[in-house]
């Protein structure tokens, strides 16, 4: 204990006057670069910082999608170093004296790259010594992040970023898609603060766990398209309505359609009742992403075609029962199959279930 006391506070001293851990020069005089060691930057990112409290400290992994998803420290956010909208996706950054950057790669080589770049515009960057190889070696927790990433017809990349329940980020392209965004669920949380700015957001219907005014606010800017059904937008008092069988294309390559979304069984119909609701299709340079809203195993998913993702609820009485979804799923035959809305759900049983159907299940956690 009193090791640690004494490194809060050498490294809070440090800190405050700007200089944590080895030092370079920009030659420039706007930023700094620090190349710290695990422990420092533990401390730094942390919320135990009096200095600049975690909330304060942006930290970025700058890997690829796929090594960030294999493992990461928790709260990074992912951007690839080598992307050619590194600069653009870190506008913004906290500046020296209100804020730091913490950035961190694979061994430390492409977060000494980025840390350079964002001093020059005048950032105070922190640099893990050794990557996130010497912080697990150091024994420090990683967390891993549920992203699937998928390539359309046309060579783009399409990334969907399980985040809770019905809740979903779609990056595609430059665009940010955020699918019925949801702050807060039993406990659960997203900092939708912590997001990027949604260039589209889709909401299913005015249920709480799918229309949340909080998240919406917080993703939202002047350029936001806010597609939801009629009843939302009544509700929200703007936005663009969309009706099932109705199709938007708010780009040249992004189509959204909205299908129709209900309840059949007695005694539950008045939950999700009939052409209130949307589902959506969503079109992305030629990726069909089919995600159904709270539904059952409606005869309307017969017309659905050429479906390449699927998402699909499984919680009765609300939506299927686990039965229902995998005749769904055989209906539509997708190529990739996403159970979600599932809550205590023991959606298990659906791997059996499909296990000779050519369907890749994938299970994340929707609950």
């Amino acid at each position: 204990m009193i090791t640690r006391q004494i490194l809060m506070i050498t490294l809070f001293a440090a800190v405050a006057a700007g200089c944590g851990g080895a030092q370079v020069n920009t030659g420039n005089g706007e930023g700094s670069v620090h190349t710290v060691g695990v422990d420092e930057f533990a401390l730094i990112i942390s919320d135990q910082h009096s200095v600049w409290p975690r909330r304060g400290c942006w930290l970025i992994d700058v890997r690829t999608a796929e090594e960030f998803a294999q493992g990461h420290i928790e709260g990074a956010d992912n951007i690839d170093v080598n992307l050619p909208d590194f600069d653009g996706r870190t506008e913004g950054f906290p500046a020296c004296g209100t804020g730091c950057v913490a950035v961190y790669c694979r061994g430390g080589k492409r977060s000494l790259k980025a840390a350079n770049m964002l001093a020059k515009r005048g950032a105070e960057v922190y640099n893990l010594d050794g990557g996130i190889l010497a912080w697990q070696k150091a024994g420090r927790p990683t967390v891993t992040d549920e992203t699937d990433v998928f390539t359309t017809p046309g060579g783009k990349t399409v990334k969907i970023h399980a985040l809770m329940h019905s809740s979903m980020r779609i990056e595609y392209d430059g665009h940010e898609i955020e699918v019925d965004p949801c702050s807060n669920l039993h406990g659960r949380t997203v900092d939708y603060s912590a997001l990027p700015k949604a260039d589209i957001i889709l909401v299913t219907h005015e249920h709480f766990d799918h229309y949340d005014t909080t998240a919406l606010r917080l993703l939202s800017t002047a350029n936001t398209q806010l597609i939801m059904n009629s009843r939302c937008v009544e509700l929200f008092g703007g936005g663009t309505a969309i009706n099932n069988g109705e199709r938007l294309q708010p780009t040249s390559d992004i189509t959204i359609e909205a299908v129709p979304a209900y309840n059949t069984t007695e005694g539950h119909k008045d939950f999700h009742p009939k052409g209130r609701d949307n589902g959506y299709i969503l079109t992305l340079d030629g990726l069909r992403i089919y995600i159904a809203g709270d539904t059952e195993d409606i005869p309307e998913l017969a017309a659905l075609k050429d479906i390449d993702i699927a998402f699909l609820p499984c919680n009765q009485p609300y939506t299927m029962t686990p039965q229902q979804l995998v005749k769904a799923a055989r209906t539509i035959s997708p190529k990739v199959l996403f159970p979600y809305h599932y809550g205590e759900t023991d959606v298990s049983v659906i791997d059996h279930e499909l296990q000779h159907d050519d369907i890749d299940l994938r299970i994340r956690h929707y609950e």
